[in-house]
């Protein structure tokens, strides 16, 4: 089965930087799921750290930013790139040495939080590029 980024790209949209979440966000979890195995509630820790790591995606594509978050409901963000308005990186002193932090995405009146996204400054420049080749193309158009 496709994921969701590949399934909703449009023809000739190019995938430029896919994401994902940091291991290093969850280690706290995952230490104490694996502690408390024996206890069996670590199995439903791990379930749900598991669940987390499979059910989110994030992309940038050559048109869109893209994120969707959750196995059985369903939460998705698009943006396209020409739209994005800001983007703002909050990393706190772990987030900063281990490489994770929480993204906001400005635009369309949208400003809602991804959090814990392994490498966010990459994520942003992903996105500063595609908007410069986005407006470089637009140039050429005129």
């Amino acid at each position: 089965m496709p994921s969701y980024v590949e399934s909703s790209l449009v023809q000739d949209e190019v995938v430029l930087y896919q994401a994902a979440l940091s291991k290093w966000a969850y280690f706290v979890p995952i230490f104490f799921g694996i502690i408390l195995i024996p206890a069996v509630l670590g199995i439903f820790i791990l379930i749900w750290v598991w669940t987390k790591f499979a059910s989110t995606e994030l992309a940038v594509t050559d048109r869109r930013v893209i994120a969707k978050f959750g196995l059985i409901s369903r939460k998705t963000f698009e943006l396209n790139v020409d739209r994005v308005e800001g983007i703002q990186v909050d990393q706190s002193v772990m987030g900063r040495l281990f490489g994770f932090g929480t993204l906001r995405i400005a635009g369309a009146g949208n400003a809602d939080p991804i959090p814990n996204i392994s490498d966010p400054m990459g994520f942003k420049k992903a996105v500063n590029e595609a908007q410069a080749t986005a407006r470089n193309l637009l140039r050429g158009a005129r």
